[in-house]
């Protein structure tokens, strides 16, 4: 069956390259591939993937480059990194480069598409940008880009898929741990504290009083609520 989803793979370690690939053809996924960063750029700009899974390291040209590159150009897809689990997510973030999303190396092949399937189920349901409004704010995922009376807030990986978990599940309690396995996945040994420190920064960028917030609010002893109203 096929999903009607084109991904393009760069990897340049041609063992994982070819298992993804082939994983994903069998998932019913429309594959391509490229095994550096110069010939990433061509075939984004050419073919436009809906999703580019991009590896961090990569001869020729960086992940970051290749990401920054092409956003520069105009492509609007899903880009997700791969980085090894070793590097620090928040350093992902420092580079401010437009990536979508990440995952961490080495990953589970279930676990990426599981993943991947659930970027897929949004890119099929909605037209192809996903974008949530609230308040007097726009939320653009794939952009990891806030838009608040029209003007852009920049948001980090982990901001966004934090607040875009929230969006998707108004009004609802989360729990920490809920929160911390969704934004950090599976193999993370991130602790609450990381977690309450990156809501506090969400806050300062959708609160009109971060002190007193009115959508992203604390439910004592248990998590945060995010209230649509």
């Amino acid at each position: 069956m096929s999903k009607g989803i084109k991904i393009l793979i760069v990897e340049d370690d041609e063992n994982l390259r070819f298992l993804v690939v082939h994983r994903l053809q069998a998932e019913g996924y429309q594959v391509l591939e490229s095994g550096d960063g110069l010939t990433a750029v061509d075939t984004i700009m050419s073919e436009k993937p809906d999703m580019v899974l991009l590896d961090w390291m990569l001869p020729g040209k960086e992940g970051a480059d290749v990401c920054e590159e092409v956003r520069k150009n105009g492509y609007e897809g899903l880009v997700i990194m791969m980085t090894a689990k070793a590097q620090d997510v928040d350093k992902i973030d420092a580079y401010n480069f437009g990536a979508s999303d990440y995952v961490t190396k080495p990953f589970n092949m279930d676990v990426l598409v599981a993943m991947l399937d659930s970027k897929a189920k949004f890119l099929l349901n909605n037209d192809r940008s996903e974008i949530h409004r609230f308040g007097n704010m726009e939320h653009h995922p794939n952009i990891h880009t806030l838009f608040r009376d029209g003007k852009k807030i920049e948001l980090t990986i982990l901001e966004n898929r934090i607040l875009l978990y929230f969006l998707r599940n108004p009004n609802k309690v989360i729990n920490r741990d809920e929160l911390m396995l969704v934004v950090w996945g599976y193999n993370s040994d991130v602790n609450t504290r990381t977690l309450d420190m990156h809501i506090v920064r969400l806050r300062k960028k959708i609160e009109l009083n971060p002190d007193n917030p009115q959508l992203l609010q604390t439910v004592r002893g248990v998590g945060y609520r995010f209230n649509a109203g």
